[in-house]
């Protein structure tokens, strides 16, 4: 490990910038894939599967009326 980080050490800097972008690229795509992995064993869970459709029980009924709303727009009176 130390003989890479002297190596690096030695190299110019847009050399150094360069490694740190892709080092960084590299960490980002890890960090996400680890995200969306626990997305999916989070969602694949029973017991959140009946939260998520109890949380969106108002929201249904929002989109309910926002479209009985639009409808009655075009209504005459």
């Amino acid at each position: 490990m130390r003989k890479i980080i002297h190596h690096i050490r030695r190299q110019p800097e847009h050399v150094k910038k360069h490694i740190l972008h892709v080092l960084t690229a590299v960490f980002a795509v890890v960090l996400v894939l680890l995200w969306v992995y626990s997305l999916g064993t989070n969602f694949t869970d029973t017991s959140t599967q009946a939260k998520m459709d109890q949380d969106l029980k108002p929201f249904s009924a929002l989109k309910a009326n926002l479209i009985d709303g639009y409808n009655s727009l075009g209504e005459p009176q």
